[in-house]
């Protein structure tokens, strides 16, 4: 059984629907497969552009502090090269402990114990630490004119572990007894802490 319809006798309406359905069907599908993959491509594309966009951006803001970077990464050197001439050689250490001890005496310091004892790396692999063990008698002012004059030395000297103690009345001043470590670096070398 065939039905026959008159397409003549539809109405107006379903006539435009019949006529126009096709076209629609057609340009959704041609949307569909055709213009969506190309904006979500042109999207992706625009996000790739603000990232690039980006990083030419940090990029450049790092290019203009390149030159201010070199001028700073300069004064460091040169102030490493400052600070490595404090740090006395190997030769220098005896001479400069004994210039130490003798900064105690001319302090009025009595120098009970001078130990220098075996040198370590510091941790930063840098240098070595030379310590020597000090025991002293001497008033509180004496002893701070002897640090004061450690401050003045063109060396470094780093006095650490200081114990103060066993205070007695010798004639107006107070007497102490005192013990601590005197540091000083020297630069690490390839063979590594001298005997």
């Amino acid at each position: 059984m065939a039905i026959k319809i008159d397409i003549k006798n539809l109405p107006k309406t379903v006539k435009i629907i019949i006529a126009v359905l096709p076209a629609l069907i057609f340009i959704g599908v041609y949307i569909y497969f055709a213009i969506l993959p190309k904006h979500k491509q042109i999207n992706g594309l625009k996000q790739e552009i603000s990232k690039q966009e980006n990083n030419i951006t940090e990029s450049q803001r790092k290019a203009e502090k390149l030159d201010e970077l070199k001028a700073e990464n300069q004064r460091l050197k040169e102030r490493l090269t400052e600070l490595g001439k404090q740090l006395p050689t190997e030769k220098e250490i005896s001479p400069l402990l004994t210039l130490v001890s003798d900064l105690g005496t001319k302090s009025g310091l009595n120098i009970i114990s001078w130990k220098p004892s075996r040198w370590t790396p510091h941790p930063s692999g840098i240098v070595f630490e030379v310590p020597v063990s000090v025991e002293i008698t001497g008033s509180y002012h004496k002893l701070a004119s002897f640090f004061s004059k450690l401050t003045l030395l063109d060396r470094i000297v780093n006095i650490i572990n200081i114990r103060l103690g066993g205070p007695r009345v010798v004639g107006e001043e107070a007497i102490l007894g005192v013990s601590f470590s005197a540091v000083t670096f020297t630069n690490a070398t390839e063979g590594g802490a001298p005997k």
